[in-house]
């Protein structure tokens, strides 16, 4: 083979991106930077809701959590790189910093994969059997659910990364991609990749086959479910509480499956412009799909709708905390309670009874206690 004779290392690749539309290259620069910036403050917001607001100390809100952090993971893996080749004039990655990019990219996409599963598996069970959900989705399950869809997803790299860094890449180094995409990467060894191959159909298996039959499998139970129930309100708000899900599955698995799946072009001038949309597929999967999860869960969310003023305003609340509960306990109401009231109880921890109940309002009204309580 006329690579094998070929035996100088590669030291670094080139990425392509969209060099050859220098036009189009500025406007999605443009475009990129401001999705991302998006994506940071979005899920950024959604993090810090989760954790701050004891109404979403649920195990769905524990994975949504989960899912922001990671798609500013996934995107910081690669949006930086992206704005950097554009801004500058060399578009070369140095080896080591092409394999990490490489790894740390596929072991977010990997466990987004699994915790969109679980996150099925989670409204599965809020749906179809919700007398049963505080035991089956406790913390002690839940937790583990999601360590181990990271876990499995860091794993999957770790084997992954070392089997295509160790290829010889003593050949054509320029990647027609805007990262270091395992499967770009692999296209370049001059060395056989049955191996790198059989891996990648194995991970297909895990990552895609398997939760995708599984969410599929979920929402045939729930929808069933919600049809069964009697009346359209009720019906309505069983879907409610997973149409953010859906949406957020339907657009992340249909632009995964539509970008692998397409059939590919022989002709040149074809082939070329097919490139041009793996590019343009490739930028919705990684950055568009993540800026989206915020806004789809947020709007579709009265929950979090509701408990992102309630955050804003929270350092308003702690400083009223110590006056407000003061004002509680000097109450004649508390005065009359046994001590062992839940009332009385809650009374003695105004911080639980402020964010449970009061509203920044009621604290420039004290009248409003009385009814309140």
């Amino acid at each position: 083979m006329e690579k094998d004779n070929q035996t100088a290392p590669v030291m670094g690749f080139i990425l392509l991106g969209l060099s050859a539309h220098p036009k189009l290259e500025k406007i999605f620069f443009v475009l990129v930077l401001l999705m991302y910036l998006v994506i940071l403050l979005g899920n950024g917001v959604l993090i810090l809701v989760t954790i701050l607001d004891s109404r979403l100390h649920t195990p769905m809100y524990f994975f949504l959590g989960n899912l922001s952090f990671l798609d500013i993971c996934y995107t910081t893996s690669s949006v930086p790189l992206f704005l950097d080749l554009v801004l500058t004039s060399h578009k070369t990655i140095s080896f080591s910093a092409c394999a990490g990019q490489m790894g740390l990219s596929f072991a977010m996409a990997g466990t987004e994969c699994l915790l969109l599963g679980m996150m099925a598996f989670d409204r599965y069970v809020a749906i179809c059997n919700p007398l049963r959900y505080p035991v089956v989705m406790s913390r002690a399950a839940y937790v583990p659910m999601a360590a181990g869809s990271w876990a499995i997803g860091g794993a999957a790299s770790a084997v992954h990364t070392p089997l295509a860094i160790q290829l010889p890449f003593c050949g054509d180094n320029v990647i027609n991609h805007f990262t270091c995409e395992i499967l770009a990467v692999l296209k370049l060894a001059c060395a056989d990749i049955s191996i790198n191959v059989i891996s990648m159909e194995v991970s297909n298996v895990i990552f895609l086959a398997v939760p995708v039959l599984f969410i599929l499998v979920s929402y045939v139970f729930i929808i069933i479910t919600i049809l069964r129930i009697p009346s359209a309100e009720g019906r309505k708000k069983a879907f409610s509480t997973c149409s953010a899900h859906l949406t957020v599955v339907i657009i992340f698995y249909g632009t995964l499956f539509f970008m692998y799946t397409k059939p590919k072009s022989k002709d040149s001038l074809e082939s070329g412009m097919e490139d041009f949309s793996d590019k343009l597929i490739s930028l919705f999967y990684g950055v568009v799909t993540p800026m989206l999860n915020p806004i789809i869960y947020s709007l579709r969310n009265k929950d979090v709708k509701a408990a992102v003023p309630a955050t804003a305003e929270a350092p308003h609340l702690q400083m009223q905390l110590p006056r407000y509960g003061s004002l509680l306990s000097s109450l004649p109401l508390a005065a009359s309670l046994p001590p062992a009231h839940p009332l009385l109880l809650r009374l003695q921890q105004p911080e639980l009874f402020v964010t449970s109940i009061l509203k920044p309002q009621h604290l420039r009204h004290p009248n409003v206690l009385l009814t309140l309580l």
